[in-house]
């Protein structure tokens, strides 16, 4: 086993605990459960927007589903290079959170509209963790 393949299998349990959440226990606060937004409860006073806020949540799920799926393909039956290319494309693609997600996230947080309060700075930082650690993986894969 590589350092890569390390990386991705520790991202690959974590997901998956992620994905479990959402679809099952999606009002949890736990493991990045969409029950930290406020509006998750406001969302069932209106029958037809909790119906979409679960839509958009399975999607959610299914779209990390799909994600695991393939870095398992990738750790199973590619070659070095590709994966290596594939936690390049996973720095890139978890690093989008920062494009629209995090400033999102912090307004909200901002506003009162997640809970616990700095729930945002807290997913800010698991985040460049996750970064971080494939980076790192990333240039102990290309050195050594």
């Amino acid at each position: 086993m590589n350092i890569l393949t390390l990386a991705m299998g520790v991202f690959i349990v974590l997901e998956f605990l992620n994905i479990m959440t959402l679809y099952f226990m999606p009002e949890s606060t736990r493991g990045n459960g969409i029950g930290v937004f406020t509006a998750w409860e406001k969302s069932k006073e209106i029958p037809e927007v909790h119906e979409l806020v679960k839509y958009l949540t399975y999607w959610v799920a299914g779209t990390k589903l799909i994600f695991v799926g393939l870095i398992i393909v990738v750790i199973f039956t590619g070659s070095y290079l590709a994966q290596t290319f594939a936690v390049v494309v996973l720095i890139l693609s978890i690093a989008s959170f920062y494009w629209r997600l995090y400033p999102m996230m912090k307004s909200m947080d901002g506003k009162g509209w997640i809970s616990p309060k700095g729930y945002s700075k807290t997913l800010g930082i698991m985040i460049a963790v996750f970064i971080g650690v494939f980076i790192i993986a990333l240039v102990i894969g290309l050195i050594s």
